[in-house]
């Protein structure tokens, strides 16, 4: 396991840098958003009235209780981490290049999560490391668009085999 990974003990990992090729996609899962999820993660992190108060949040613009943004963006990680990094030579990330939350998210909402890989570069300093850039998106049963994303990952390449 490379250092700094983030998978449990004996935890095999079997992709890596060089199978993130450019046009990979990746289906996710999904996750249903419940209420008290809505609730618990506003009060702890984003306590604006539409994500805490759902009496409150019928006479906002939004006409309802709605996920954060920041919550709708942690449902795609770990919808990501669960379905890729838990199994590749994942690395850290860089940072977000792009984020944007398209329509709001219900309670109830099924979400759907995929993972484009839209190019990558072997890092400069670092020979056994390369970058993958990927949009993320997770959309609802009816296929809109409730978030997107473009983010910057850092993968481990894969070791040199025996005799290589």
């Amino acid at each position: 396991m490379p250092p700094g990974s983030s998978r449990g003990p004996g935890a095999e990992i079997d992709l890596y840098w060089e199978d993130l090729a450019p046009g990979r996609r990746f289906a996710l899962g999904a996750h249903r958003v419940t209420e008290e999820e809505i609730l618990a993660f506003g009060r702890e992190f984003d306590p604006q009235p539409f994500h805490v108060d759902p009496e409150r949040a019928r006479e906002t613009v939004f006409g309802g209780l709605i996920a954060s943004g920041w919550h709708s963006a942690s449902v795609w990680m770990r919808l990501w981490v669960d379905a890729v990094l838990s199994h590749a030579a994942s690395l850290g990330a860089s940072g977000v290049e792009q984020l944007q939350w398209r329509r709001p998210v219900r309670p109830g909402d099924l979400l759907s999560g995929s993972a484009e890989v839209l190019s990558r570069r072997p890092s400069a300093s670092r020979p056994e490391r390369g970058w993958t850039q990927v949009r993320g998106e997770l959309v609802d049963e009816g296929g809109e668009v409730k978030v997107s994303m473009v983010a910057w990952g850092l993968f481990g390449r894969r070791p040199a085999g025996p005799g290589s």
